[in-house]
């Protein structure tokens, strides 16, 4: 297939420029996937972690509950139940890294809890599953902001897989051969004009 281009010195530098550039940024392109290929990856193991661990305290938090809906009564315990303070808005926030934008969820990370009932009241049962229930609420809202970056990360990887693969296989590819059709045909046209003087020399002899 011929080459529409014409083969000339100014468009073999050119060509020459642009490979390299292209060549580079190929070179950061695959750098970037991999980095991001190791994020993902951690992400996963911490989701997984998180998954793991807010499973743990739905159990202990469950069976707290049923230990104190005893102790107290269920007509009882909904009272108390009515009385735990409401969940607080949080707002959702954006930073960038590596050029994606990664959702940030803005809340109270050490999730400090105060009891909704006086020390007469207290019941032990009671206490450690109102907390246990509490901190799965705090583990949830890193869970959720862990799952959102692993998929941000995720279209941002297929999107550089896609850039990546369309230098390597087609921008890069097609400059090499320009390159070569250039300088083979420059070349020639050197070699027809080498001979042609000589000739010309021959005659003036």
């Amino acid at each position: 297939m011929a080459l529409k281009i014409t083969p000339t010195k100014a468009n073999l530098i050119k060509a020459k420029g642009t490979l390299s550039f292209s060549e580079k940024g190929y070179d950061l392109l695959d750098k970037k996937r991999t980095i991001l290929i190791q994020e993902i990856m951690q992400l996963v193991s911490e989701a997984e972690s998180l998954e793991k661990e807010i499973g743990t305290l739905f159990s202990e938090a469950y069976e707290a509950l049923q230990q104190a809906s005893i102790s107290m009564g269920l007509n009882h315990l909904e009272e108390f139940a009515l009385s735990v303070k409401k969940e607080e808005p949080f707002d959702i926030l954006a930073k960038s890294v590596m050029g994606v934008d990664i959702p940030e969820i803005n809340y109270n990370a050490e999730c400090e809890l105060t009891l909704p009932y006086g020390f007469y009241e207290n019941n032990p049962a009671l206490d450690v599953a109102i907390r246990k229930f509490d901190n799965v609420r705090c583990l949830s809202y890193h869970l959720a902001q862990v799952e959102s970056t692993a998929y941000k990360l995720s279209l941002e990887i297929k999107k550089t897989q896609k850039s990546a693969n369309a230098l390597d296989k087609i921008q890069i590819p097609r400059l090499k051969s320009q390159i070569k059709y250039i300088q083979e045909t420059i070349e020639e046209k050197e070699r027809e004009e080498f001979f042609r003087l000589k000739k010309v020399k021959s005659k003036k002899k």
